[in-house]
């Protein structure tokens, strides 16, 4: 129910401050204008108007034509009208400014891609990987390209080393077609038990849900339980359902101990210590995902839930307190917001909180690339 007195004047309050805002932002802030052409393009974008995006983007890149910001988008609009040999001179000319810029190399990588030119894609893709290590959709990608050009051993170990940066990419994997030269292999059933552990992890213990969430055939999510059991990370116990007993997993005791011990990955592949620094950015870097994809999938509850790494001070408040204080009170006042309007509120600012997240993660991937060097 909506309240009749009192919210009413606390809107037409935060309207005037925000009007205030504009107002002294586009007197002190010189690039002003081009972010606004920018944010506006965004919009376009995400409401498929893609051609009305690139004439945006153009207006801004005439501000400043050297935003690289600016280009990605452009770049990437391009790519989704096919326009793959205007998309590649976007890139081009992001690389004059930044010529280690991963994310451009990966993008590049998929232009080529989609063009069926896989040794190149490989070539652009590699450039990602040296310049971010941490770069797990690249390596991702790299295994793709791999597999296409039939270098089967090859993209199998390059698969496990993205497995290993962000474990999302053994369930991405499982379905991706690019893989069907991989599939035969021994190594590859290993990464199904890896998605089958990880399933159970997340709290899907009957071989119902572990197919669902998987993506496994159940003859394969089987035998994943199987050699999982015979390695003593999973156990089967059984639970009633009615007048009859269903069969469940759970994590055998220790586990989560007993695979921080390990000296090797999941995998087989040896797992580097990463310095401090490092795995926290790493961390913030993950976490950047999550909140993104919650906003992508206008989930209010699991948007707020992504938000508190930002701002709890047992996460990584202090950390955005010290490096990005503005964003860090905007995603405070957005959790609130969320709380009180909920889903609309969350559609009308879903772009908006997208472009934030981008800058951060722009930001921590430069930081990263320094620690890393």
């Amino acid at each position: 129910m909506k309240r009749l007195f009192g919210k009413k004047s606390k809107e037409v309050d935060e309207s005037k401050l925000e009007k205030k805002e504009v107002r002294e932002t586009s007197l002190v802030n010189p690039d002003y204008n081009r972010m606004k052409l920018y944010k506006k393009g965004i919009n376009k974008m995400a409401d498929a108007k893609l051609e009305d995006a690139i004439e945006l983007f153009q207006q801004a890149l005439r501000i400043d034509p050297g935003s690289v910001d600016t280009l990605m988008k452009l770049g990437y609009a391009k790519f989704h009208l096919q326009d793959y040999n205007g998309a590649l001179k976007v890139y081009d000319k992001i690389f004059d400014i930044d010529i280690t810029n991963p994310e451009a190399w990966n993008l590049k990588g998929l232009v080529h891609y989609e063009q069926k030119k896989y040794a190149q894609a490989l070539a652009a893709v590699e450039k990602a990987t040296e310049s971010d290590p941490t770069y797990g959709m690249a390596w991702y990608n790299k295994a793709c390209f791999l597999s296409l050009l039939n270098q089967v051993p090859e993209s199998l170990e390059t698969l496990k080393r993205s497995i290993e940066i962000d474990v999302k990419n053994a369930r991405r994997s499982i379905r991706d077609y690019d893989f069907k030269n991989v599939r035969i292999e021994d190594g590859f059933r290993r990464i199904q038990e890896v998605v089958v552990l990880e399933s159970v992890r997340q709290g899907y213990h009957t071989i119902g849900a572990i197919v669902w969430t998987t993506y496994l055939d159940r003859v394969d999510a089987e035998e994943g339980l199987m050699k999982l059991m015979e390695k003593g990370l999973l156990v089967k116990n059984e639970k009633r359902d009615g007048l009859s007993k269903i069969p469940i997993w759970d994590l055998a005791p220790n586990v989560a101990e007993k695979l921080g011990r390990v000296k090797r990955g999941w995998l087989g592949v040896t797992a580097k210590a990463l310095p401090q620094p490092v795995k926290n950015l790493k961390d913030l870097s993950i976490a950047i995902q999550s909140a993104k994809e919650a906003i992508e999938e206008k989930d209010v509850e699991k948007t707020m839930n992504a938000f508190e790494e930002f701002i709890d001070n047992a996460k990584s408040s202090e950390y955005m307190i010290e490096n990005f204080l503005e964003e860090h009170r905007e995603i405070r006042l957005w959790k609130i917001r969320l709380k009180d309007r909920g889903e609309d509120y969350l559609e009308k600012n879903k772009e908006k909180m997208l472009v934030l997240f981008d800058n951060i993660g722009v930001a921590i991937t430069i930081k990263l690339r320094s620690e890393i060097a």
